[in-house]
């Protein structure tokens, strides 16, 4: 059965649609009979026996991803477009479906089903417009949360630590300290037990010692119930987060660069961690989590990526967000390559902070001055790296680069430089330098900043889609995945329109790899100088000039 396929193309007289646009609508009503989805959607609906006659849910379903592609995100809207929009009551048959059988339809058949939904539907996609996946690039953002910025809950981890040894100390009183952790935390059910113990114990004879002994108790009552607060506030946190808010559990307090109220960067907002795996400018695959930081992230959407595909991308492009020995090393392991930036990856490019060491293949090191060092031990010097190595270069007085590689020391007098490598992060973080500065390498990272940049630009400003319009972590994970589903079928769309692929910018032939800019040794004494000259507070107030100038330059 073709259920996505309308009948008729002209609904009545005075409902009529433009040729274009009914042959995109068309485009996009046989690939989501292509897809699949309709098993999906079968299987989720349950039969209606009784009751009013329901709506057709396939063409449901096809309204709620066209809202989502241009605009109509909230029930609200979703109804009105069914009324008054000519497209949606082409695709909806002049059915007319209230904004409530909307929000059940996308309880019931959408969120327990998003992810198998969005890997047929992208499937069929990336086949019609023939695109292969092999070049990927991966990105972060951060939406705002629906939920009140000022209900925030802080994990109260110290304000535990230091209840529980008020708990030690009065139960030491009382002679009740056996079974009775030492130092950390003290479970609720064993203050319990203790409370009920000294209730057990014979009261004092005196008065005055009675009412000591009645106060100790009603304190002990008191701490189990900020117990048991603490511990309900430590649950909803979870091992990995250190803030909640009251009016969504899910969302974390993260800094934002604008503010949904007041559009000014900001301060602690409720906000998801959104990851999006581009391919030839389709989403391909994501990722929703707490995280406050990329840098957790890649690893969990590539494990993601694997479970809707069934196999890992060749190549994948990262920022410098990413770059990480754990990252490095999962690309390694599962042969991919990483063209993944690392966090001083802009300072060597521009000169301005060049790289103070390079790793050899004898596992020695050439410092900026051209000095070799080889592992070495230092007596009375621990390791602070995993598996790391120190390396020990005698710096003479006549090298160029001392005034720039004396401001990283601690004592800047000394007549040597002590490095700290893990050989192994550091090996990795050139080979990914290599490939980065090669002429593929030079072609994905101007992929990368188009595309997966691109994404989060047309559904922020394009799309309006600037606030997460639910609540609930496995909401938001469905909510996004539409939003995802909607990008794509607007680059159906183009590529309908155009009748050919979308193309990007490949390397022109003859182009050469990249190199480094070439330190300036008098250049990075001069900034050292007159950074020194200046005091702390006048290099703050630099700063925040430097700041609020590039704000300026972006409004």
């Amino acid at each position: 059965m073709q259920n996505f396929i309308t009948k008729d193309g002209l609904l009545f007289y005075c409902y009529t649609i433009d040729k274009e646009q009914h042959r995109k609508i068309d485009a996009f009503l046989s690939a989501l009979q292509k897809s699949g989805v309709e098993e999906i959607i079968r299987k989720a609906s349950n039969e209606q026996k009784t009751g009013r006659p329901r709506v057709n849910p396939y063409l449901m379903f096809a309204a709620i991803l066209f809202g989502f592609a241009f605009g109509s995100t909230t029930l609200r809207a979703l109804e009105s477009s069914c009324r008054y929009d000519t497209r949606f009551i082409y695709i909806m048959g002049g059915e007319q479906p209230d904004y409530s059988t909307f929000s059940k339809f996308f309880n019931r058949v959408i969120l327990p089903h998003a992810d198998e939904i969005f890997a047929a539907i992208t499937k069929t996609i990336l086949s019609l417009c023939n695109i292969t996946i092999d070049d990927c690039h991966i990105d972060g953002t951060k939406f705002e949360a629906r939920s009140n910025k000022y209900k925030v809950v802080w994990k109260p981890t110290t304000f535990h630590l230091k209840l529980s040894a008020k708990v030690r100390g009065l139960l030491s009183l009382l002679k009740l300290s056996r079974g009775v952790p030492n130092e950390g935390f003290i479970p609720s059910s064993i203050l319990m037990a203790k409370i009920k113990e000294a209730q057990a114990l014979p009261m004092p004879s005196e008065k005055k010692e009675r009412k000591t002994r009645e106060r100790q108790l009603q304190n002990l009552t008191d701490y189990l119930l900020k117990l048991l607060e603490y511990e309900e506030k430590e649950s909803i946190c979870g091992p990995d987060r250190n803030s909640y808010y009251k009016t969504d559990h899910d969302a974390t307090a993260m800094c934002l660069k604008e503010d949904y109220y007041s559009g000014l960067g900001s301060n602690l907002r409720a906000a998801y961690q959104m990851q999006v795996v581009v391919c030839h400018g389709f989403v391909v695959s994501y990722y929703v989590s707490q995280d406050r930081t990329d840098l957790y992230s890649f690893i969990p959407t590539l494990n993601r990526f694997h479970t809707m595909h069934g196999a890992l991308p060749e190549r994948i492009t990262a920022d410098a967000g990413y770059g990480c020995l754990d990252n490095y090393r999962y690309c390694q392991d599962n042969g991919i390559e990483a063209f993944v930036k690392y966090q001083s990856w802009e300072g060597e490019c521009s000169g301005r902070r060049p790289a103070l060491y390079e790793l050899n293949n004898d596992n020695s090191i050439t410092c900026l001055g051209g000095l070799n060092a080889v592992p070495t031990e230092i007596e009375g010097r621990h390791h602070k790296l995993k598996n790391g190595l120190f390396y020990r270069v005698h710096c003479p007085e006549e090298c160029p680069f001392m005034p720039y590689c004396r401001q990283w020391m601690k004592i800047p007098v000394a007549a040597e430089r002590v490095f700290e490598i893990n050989p192994e992060y550091q090996r990795l973080k050139q080979q990914a330098r290599d490939r980065l500065l090669s002429v593929k390498g030079i072609e994905l990272r101007v992929n990368r900043s188009c595309q997966v940049e691109g994404v989060y630009g047309i559904a922020k400003y394009n799309m309006q889609y600037n606030r997460i319009r639910r609540a609930g972590m496995n909401r938001v994970k469905a909510e996004f995945m539409l939003i995802l589903l909607g990008l794509n079928v607007r680059k159906l769309f183009r590529c309908v329109e155009k009748k050919t692929s979308l193309d990007y910018w490949k390397a022109p032939e003859g182009l050469q790899p990249e190199k480094f800019k070439k330190p300036s040794a008098k250049r990075l004494a001069n900034r050292v100088r007159k950074r020194r000259n200046k005091q702390p507070n006048e290099i703050a107030r630099d700063s925040y000039r430097h700041k609020s100038r590039n704000r300026k330059r972006e409004r």
